[in-house]
């Protein structure tokens, strides 16, 4: 499993799951700003099996989306890719959770490595939806990525009603919440307000056949990938 390994044993790793149907330079670019502002040593891309919130399931299939995935980071310090989140093996078509992900993730890294979960400013504000949401922050700090028209002036609208936040320090690159519960636990939660890359994968999905691929939407060789394998057609 690609997951563990390296001589030192005091990593920040974040697990950065989704779709990535297609991966696109928006990932890249929400990826690239956590390594640079949490210093992280290793960003785990993990193309999901199964969804729980899009019930119809992705567009490309899970070999097809995690290949894009390798091509999309080819080059880039210190971002893999991961099939932590592949197709569950019982079940194909059962939901990949994120809680469960975590836990797994967490079993197999050393005890000293700091682990990060790594989303989108969309896919925090659907938090409450998420199985177990009121667990995930403890079972990896966040870091959520601004995302243009994704309003994130009020972070506890997205919270479960059991947490509460507030700020402990900002600033125009990063803003660092608390984030507690009523057993006293305490976690971060890392804002990153800055990013504003207007990429949407649904968009992609939409355009191709109908305008170049590549073009500051994504990576060359992926392009290339949907082009010879016709995908979204």
């Amino acid at each position: 499993m690609e997951l563990a390994g390296g001589s030192d044993q005091r990593k920040r790793v974040a697990f950065f799951g989704g779709t990535f149907d297609p991966p696109h330079l928006g990932h890249l670019a929400v990826a690239r700003a956590a390594r640079e502002a949490l210093r992280l040593d290793r960003v785990l891309f993990a193309p999901v099996g199964a969804q729980p919130l899009k019930p119809a399931g992705a567009t490309a299939t899970f070999e097809d989306r995690l290949a894009m995935t390798r091509l999309a980071i080819t080059g880039e310090q210190g971002f893999e890719v991961s099939q932590i989140d592949a197709p569950r093996a019982d079940d194909p078509n059962k939901p990949n959770f994120t809680i469960d992900t975590l836990a797994t993730l967490r079993a197999v890294l050393p005890d000293t490595a700091e682990l990060f979960c790594l989303m989108g400013a969309d896919s925090f504000l659907n938090l409450r939806d998420w199985h177990r949401a009121s667990e995930i922050p403890f079972a990896a700090e966040m870091i959520v990525a601004a995302r243009p028209r994704e309003p994130l002036d009020d972070l506890t609208e997205a919270l479960p009603e059991s947490l509460t936040m507030k700020l402990v320090e900002g600033s125009m690159l990063m803003r660092v919440y608390s984030i507690s519960d009523s057993t006293g636990r305490t976690a971060r939660l890392y804002l990153l307000p800055g990013l504003n890359v207007d990429i949407s994968a649904t968009a992609i999905r939409n355009q191709v056949g109908a305008v170049p691929m590549g073009r500051g939407v994504v990576p060359f060789a992926v392009a290339e990938y949907i082009r010879e394998r016709e995908l979204y057609r």
